[in-house]
């Protein structure tokens, strides 16, 4: 039997569609988990993957989405009496069977179709560390236990799909690689993710961000399911289609759903779902199916309609972009020279050499931020000290960071085991520093490249040091890319860094380093890269020489630069070269360093003290400066629990503030602004999340104070919530109850897959007079229905408010919701207007 990589980029592939949705027709009970037939109606499940051959899909989806052993245990600790081990092969050995039977029927009709066989699998259901309480490697091994199951078996690919946080997708396609690596089968990783109606994801990645960092670990095919129909999905598969060489692979619900009769219905039919997705492999996508509501009549219209109409694969070449990215903000490099903030290396810093061996975070976290406030682009980190453990700081630092601001990062070290731990639990595509042209450094770091994905600064030197000459140093850079090229990295991933070497020692030092510059800009067409105040080591007034030769450099093509954003010097050069170079659009970037610039001047007696003291004197305009606001907004945890003691106190110059004052002059305002910057899009779930943490810092403070008192701090309302029976996805409902419990909600939560009975119990106990349920997959809105309605009849006084991937306002009208929150924001507004805000 072919690899289904004999076919991918080659000709259109179809998937099958809906699952669980199909098994609610078929008698499905609400809250009953669609895996279990594997073991209890084989036939069924044979029979739907048959249909969904016959109709003329490539691949059909294992019945494993929630195939996880959090949830088949095997005994009465999880929601199903069977173990993993028996559902997922119970599950495989069905689709197998419907295999063999297509094919017996494909050679009595003479025809040859590819025929393949997806492990499927969904998302855990948790959210990763910091937002949430899973661990990274705790996710890997998650994955893990399945794909090594399932690997047991005959499957031609894995399918991780419905994933909506990069972070738990990078865990996801880690795990199927290790493992498909151990087992020694060559089988294709393919990924889904979920995008929101603004083509976001759930933790605010975009669609360029996905595919940067899918492509960065090498799967095999990206693309989208889930959550919206193929109308709202046309944006975001245009921008992925752009973004990516990849195949591409469009899977859409059949449209928005709504209840009908008691029954889950959507709202886009076989033939309109047939001509728009047919539509999208026009445009390019390789692979497409359905998702939810779809049924073998969709694909079978599908497939004729790209038949009918003599569709073939005709995609577009893209050019490769040479970006790096965190978990909500991508940096391209090869436009406008990038900044990247050095202030975090230790080299010639000594308070952050002490910082780094007193373990001092919030230092580190307020330099990444002073320099994000000040123009820096990517950050670098680096935390070698021999005095330390460098791979445990480097990890404890890239994740602190990564929680309270979304720069990418360049990952620093010359530790391949220090580089390899911080790749891994990076969450984005991150910049790495570095390699060079020495054969033992490039089989240490190239792998790795090649592993984690990532961009990576290869240095122009070799087992014989820096060569004095532009052409010795051009001999290193073709060495690295020959050598780069055998392990499949591109040259849009490297980015050259000539040296800048101190023109003190010799006076040709910048003339080399420049004139290699200009030769993989105009000779290689690749990118470069430079410490620049190296070249004034030594002399008087450096940031003269410094900011020339940075103007020279960028003049000569550089594409990206480590430097102090606080050197006004330096800003000036940088922010002057783009301006003139036509990469200011309308000169705004000029003008608002203009009117910083000016400010300072006006404001410091010493011109030369206050070009050089600049970062302690400027602030972002408009930017909030109370430092408890502040550092709530930033998610500074350690800055807020010490800002709110010495309100507290009135000390460190601060005013004395009473609990409440504080509450309600400084972490409520701080709240509403993040949640503001939520919905208008400038801020995203994990800014949101670490706002609410640092905000529960200061609440701790405040609790602690209150209770030497003996004063009880006020609630303003008991809000019972719970992911409804059957469901074991609680992402959702705890980002509610993170945020409404910072809002001094007192909130009760039943946890997930939880009975109707069990959550009225807890609404009469309590008298609760809100009840907040979650539901992220189509099969489980039953369940739901079914609480709303027992809360309505034996508890009236308790209003529930409803939420989830699947739901709509429509959705939630139909099954009787008091009322529908889109957000966890959305949420905390209805809340305040039933308890009073």
């Amino acid at each position: 039997m072919s690899s289904i990589r004999d076919y991918l980029g080659k000709q259109i592939l179809f998937f099958d569609g809906g699952t669980g949705s199909v098994l609610q027709a078929r008698g499905l009970n609400p809250g009953e988990l669609p895996e279990n037939w594997n073991i209890e109606k084989p036939d069924e499940i044979v029979n739907l993957h048959y249909s969904y051959y016959l109709s003329g899909a490539n691949i059909i989806k294992s019945n494993t989405f929630g195939a996880f052993k959090t949830k088949f245990t095997g005994d009465d600790t999880g929601s199903s009496p069977y173990s993993l081990e028996k559902i997922i092969s119970a599950a495989l050995k069905n689709a197998n069977e419907a295999r063999r039977l297509i094919l017996e029927k494909d050679k009595e009709c003479g025809r040859e179709v590819p025929r393949f066989i997806a492990f499927d699998i969904g998302s855990c259901g948790k959210l990763l560390k910091p937002l949430g309480d899973l661990e990274f490697e705790d996710a890997v091994s998650l994955f893990k236990s399945s794909f090594e199951i399932a690997l047991k078996n005959e499957i031609d690919l894995i399918l991780i799909e419905t994933i909506n946080d990069i972070y738990e997708a990078k865990a996801a396609v880690l795990a199927a690689k290790e493992t498909i690596e151990k087992t020694g089968k060559n089988i294709p990783v393919f990924v889904t993710t979920v995008y929101d109606e603004g083509q976001k994801s759930l933790t605010g990645s975009s669609p360029e961000i996905v595919a940067a960092v899918m492509e960065g670990l090498r799967v095999d095919a990206i693309g989208l399911n889930c959550s919206l129909g193929p109308v709202q999905m046309k944006p975001i598969v245009s921008r992925l289609l752009e973004a990516t060489s990849l195949p591409v692979i469009v899977n859409p619900n059949a449209g928005l759903p709504r209840t009908e009769g008691g029954k889950t219905v959507y709202d886009v039919n076989a033939d309109e779902f047939a001509q728009i997705v047919a539509g999208f492999c026009k445009e390019g996508a390789s692979i497409t199916g359905g998702c939810c509501g779809t049924n073998p009549s969709y694909i079978k219209k599908l497939t004729d309609e790209v038949k009918n109409s003599n569709i073939t694969l005709n995609r577009k070449n893209i050019n490769k972009k040479s970006v790096i990215t965190s978990c909500t903000k991508s940096v391209e490099f090869g436009k406008a020279p990038v900044l990247i903030g050095e202030r975090i290396n230790p080299t010639g810093k000594k308070k952050l050499k002490q910082a780094l061996t007193n373990n001092d975070i919030p230092y580190i976290l307020n330099e990444g931020i002073t320099q994000e406030e000040k123009g820096a682009e990517v950050l670098d980190v680096n935390v070698g000290l021999p005095e330390i453990d460098e791979c445990q700081m480097m990890q404890t630092v890239i994740k602190e960071l990564q929680a309270v601001t979304d720069l990418p990062l360049q990952i620093d070290t010359s530790d391949p085991v220090t580089m390899e731990k911080a790749l891994r639990i990076y969450n984005g595509k991150p910049l790495i520093n570095s390699v060079n042209g020495k054969e033992e450094v490039m089989k240490e770091v190239f792998p790795l490249v090649k592993k984690y994905g990532g961009m990576v600064v290869a240095l122009a030197l070799n087992e014989n040091g820096i060569p004095e000459t532009a052409e010795g140093r051009i001999a290193i850079v073709e060495k690295i890319y020959s050598t780069a090229a055998t392990y499949g990295i591109d040259p849009s991933d490297i980015i050259i860094d000539p040296l800048a070497m101190t023109v003190s020692a010799s006076d040709q030092a910048a003339v080399a380093t420049l004139a290699t510059v200009k030769y993989v800009k105009e000779v290689k067409k690749g990118l470069t890269i430079l410490g620049v105040s190296n070249v004034s080591f030594g002399l008087p007034l450096r940031e003269h020489i410094t900011s020339i030769f940075f103007t020279m450099a960028m003049q000569n093509g550089l594409s990206a630069a480590i430097m102090n954003p606080n050197a006004i010097e330096m800003m000036k050069a940088w922010t002057c070269f783009k301006t003139l170079s036509g990469l200011d659009a309308q000169c705004l970037g000029y003008i608002d360093f203009a009117a910083k610039y000016s400010e300072l001047v006006a404001s410091q007696a010493n011109a030369n003290g206050a070009l050089q003291n600049s970062a302690q004197s400027t602030n972002s305009s408009g930017e909030n400066t109370d430092p408890l606001i502040k550092a709530i907004v930033k998610g500074l945890k350690e800055n807020a629990k010490s800002e709110t003691q010495k309100f507290l106190t009135g000390t460190d110059g601060k005013e004395s503030l009473s609990a409440m004052q504080i509450i309600n002059d400084k972490i409520i305002p701080a709240l509403d602004i993040i949640g503001k910057d939520f919905e208008q899009k400038k801020a995203f779930l994990p800014q949101l999340l670490m706002a609410a943490d640092a905000a529960k810092e200061a609440f701790a403070v405040i609790k602690d104070e209150l209770d030497k008192k003996g004063i009880q701090e006020e609630s303003r309302g008991t809000i019972v919530i719970a992911t409804v029976k059957g469901d074991i996805h609680d992402i959702g409902k705890n980002i509610v109850k993170v945020l409404l419990e910072n809002y001094s909600f007192r909130v009760i939560d039943l946890g997930k897959d939880v009975p109707p009975e069990k959550v009225l119990e807890a609404v009469i106990k309590e008298h609760a007079p809100l009840a907040g349920l979650s539901a992220l997959m189509t099969t489980t809105v039953g369940a739901m229905e079914e609480t709303i309605k027992l809360i309505h009849e034996n508890a009236p006084w308790c209003k529930v408010f409803v939420g989830g991937a699947v739901l709509n306002q429509d959705y939630a009208d139909k099954i009787n919701a008091d009322a529908y929150t889109k957000d966890a924001m959305d949420s905390v507004k209805y809340c305040q207007g039933i308890c009073g805000k």
